[in-house]
């Protein structure tokens, strides 16, 4: 009879699935895919750290030409403000087989259920922490709405009013991200403006998405029962390492027959500079 080499057959899988995997979790995180992932390409391994930062703009002067005073200006110190990021998160999934034929049979038939429920976890548990991270100012104006039973587009529109006056830059896109309850209350509105109706419907998670008053509204159901965050895309830095990290061991050294293999990914999430003010949080509740 012949050998199973779990060492072997553990490097094929990880050559097979690691680059299939991080694709597919890049793809389908949600949040993750829309917050500010500028600095990414500069985290390489768990523990590293990178400074974002922003400089303010100075005040510009005006002079009148040919007047006695039209050559003078007044230059201002630069003053900027940042945060550190770190990719200090670890999220894990793990499968236990009770032996290698049963880990064989599913793996080297290229089965795509084990990998994808694994990436499944590990999306829901970064998700989850991302949503954690969203902190939302309480300082006039409450960027906290309380006691909306339905979302229409009354409350989208004072979402907009909001976001307007905290003044997020509109060179990126402005995002509502809604439970199905409240979805179901935007998508039973019935006035709409007409540029809401215009064939630009932008791709987010794999499916297109609807167009309302400036924001680009999605499902979420991974969120709460009447719970919504509307938010600018700085509101929160988030990076991931180059790859996810797929592993095989077998449990011989705790005196048991059987493979464990796991998925994890190193990642770093924190608010981004003034991020309290760059996200909203509608819930049901006063």
């Amino acid at each position: 009879m012949a050998s199973i080499n779990i060492g072997d057959n553990a490097s094929q899988v990880v050559k097979y699935w690691s680059e299939r995997a991080t694709t597919q979790l890049r793809e389908k995180l949600l949040l993750g895919g829309i917050v500010n992932k500028d600095r990414g390409s500069e985290i390489l391994k768990g523990g590293d750290t990178v400074k974002i930062y922003t400089v303010e703009a100075p005040t510009a002067g005006v002079t009148t030409v040919g007047t006695a005073n039209s050559n003078v200006f007044t230059a201002s110190p630069v003053t900027t403000a940042s945060v550190d990021l770190k990719i200090d998160r670890l999220a894990t999934a793990a499968y236990e087989f009770s032996s290698e034929n049963e880990m064989l049979s599913l793996l080297n038939s290229q089965n795509p259920e084990v990998m994808q429920s694994l990436v499944f976890a590990v999306e829901k548990a970064i998700n989850t922490h991302l949503y954690s991270v969203i902190i939302p100012s309480v300082a006039a104006p409450d960027h906290t709405i309380g006691s909306v039973t339905n979302f229409d587009n009354s409350q989208l529109l004072a979402c907009r009013l909001l976001a307007a006056t905290a003044k997020w830059d509109t060179m990126k896109p402005w995002y509502a991200l809604l439970d199905p309850s409240y979805y179901n209350d935007q998508l039973s509105a019935t006035t709409n403006v007409s540029s809401d109706f215009v064939p630009d419907a932008p791709i987010v998670g794999g499916q297109i998405r609807a167009q309302r008053y400036g924001f680009t509204v999605i499902e979420d159901n991974s969120l709460s029962t009447d719970v919504a965050y509307l938010l600018h895309p700085d509101a929160v830095n988030f990076v991931m390492a180059s790859e996810l990290q797929v592993k095989f061991s077998d449990l011989h050294s705790n005196l048991k027959h059987g493979v464990v293999m796991s998925v994890s990914c190193h990642y770093g999430a924190a608010l981004g500079i003034s991020g309290s003010i760059k996200c909203i949080k509608v819930t049901a509740a006063a």
